[in-house]
């Protein structure tokens, strides 16, 4: 027990020192980094009440707010999830997330999101009406992560994701790397905290023939080709900070409380915190908001995000010993402008 102590504490300061690093920055930043797909919640149940259960999410989303929460899986877990980024801008987030648990306490995952945006029109300078066809952008990203228990009370883990955004003739990639812990304690295990380190990896480029000139030399016999090279830039890292508590009123029902802290390194630092009523853990209701600075005023407010969300979970149970599960999940985050942002997904859990 001692050993395995010594491995969280020390993981622990790894994260701590890491972070000091990683989250230098400050909201004069924003706009200066890229990747930002990698701050979007894909998921349903989560993003219910704004990620302020990062201390005690568990399965296969937290492949998103806190990989420790992977641990928890019982053998095996498929979830998938659709989400109407800003409705009305004809955005869709498509996301999978897949869980197998290894030996007594690890857990494998892999997870893979992709955004998609409708055909564009493409214009140039010559022609910005369009009528030279069309193009797809596209976002993705696909993690890999392994979670560990290293006993009751303790959970962590480590993922790395491979960033990916392109047009018809320009294409970015990328790596980063997630780390995460959860500890458990109180009587009936109904007190949670979490830390998790999010997005820390080397600065990306773009590159491809889109950054290409060609012209003639000045005898005008040859034609020469230059490329371009994109400015670097940087990855979103951040820090998630959280606890959570459950109140178990008895054997039928359950409330939670949540909140959380993010440290942004490159737009303004978020809290969030959220309640969640569970029925025989069958039903779930939740709600949350996501405060930060300015985000009450139409002329401060720096994100589309306004602040509350909530959602609805449904779990059927099935198996000789109930402990199987088909679950439904949806959300609703209200944003200004666009229609607000609707997530609903599916679950399996074996």
């Amino acid at each position: 027990m001692r050993t395995k102590q010594q491995r969280i504490t020390a993981l622990t300061m790894a994260l701590a020192f890491t972070t000091a690093a990683a989250l230098a920055g400050n909201p004069d930043r924003a706009g200066s980094a890229g990747a930002t797909q990698l701050l979007i919640n894909p998921w349903a149940r989560s993003s219910g009440w704004a990620l302020a259960n990062s201390s005690s999410i568990r399965g296969a989303e937290a492949m998103f707010g806190n990989i420790a929460g992977l641990a928890h899986i019982n053998k095996t877990e498929v979830l998938f999830t659709n989400t109407k980024w800003l409705s009305g801008s004809g955005t869709t987030i498509n996301s999978i997330g897949f869980g197998q648990k290894l030996g007594a306490s690890g857990v494998l995952g892999i997870s893979a999101m992709t955004m998609g945006f409708g055909e564009l029109e493409i214009t140039t300078v010559d022609n910005p009406a369009g009528g030279l066809g069309t193009f797809r952008p596209s976002m993705s990203n696909i993690g890999f992560s392994y979670a560990k228990s290293f006993s009751n009370s303790i959970h962590g883990g480590l993922l790395i994701r491979m960033v990916s955004e392109s047009i018809a003739n320009v294409r970015s990639q990328g790596m980063c790397f997630d780390a995460g812990i959860q500890y458990v304690t109180g009587e009936k295990e109904n007190l949670h905290f979490g830390i998790a380190l999010k997005n820390v990896g080397p600065a990306m480029s773009f590159s491809g023939d889109g950054l290409s000139v060609q012209g003639l030399l000045v005898s005008g016999s040859d034609q020469l080709t230059l490329e371009q090279r994109s400015a670097r830039f940087e990855i979103p890292s951040l820090l998630n900070i959280g606890a959570a508590y459950d109140w178990h009123l008895n054997d039928m029902h359950r409330i939670t409380f949540a909140g959380n802290f993010t440290s942004n390194s490159f737009t303004k630092d978020q809290g969030s915190f959220g309640i969640e009523y569970a029925f025989r853990k069958m039903v779930h209701l939740r709600g949350g908001y996501m405060y930060e600075d300015g985000i009450t005023s139409e002329e401060e407010r720096t994100t589309v995000l306004t602040g509350p969300s909530a959602g609805l979970s449904v779990d059927l149970p099935f198996g000789e010993e109930k402990k199987s599960a088909i679950a439904v999940d949806y959300s609703y985050r209200a944003t200004n402008p666009f229609g607000g942002i609707h997530s609903i997904g599916v679950r399996i859990s074996l």
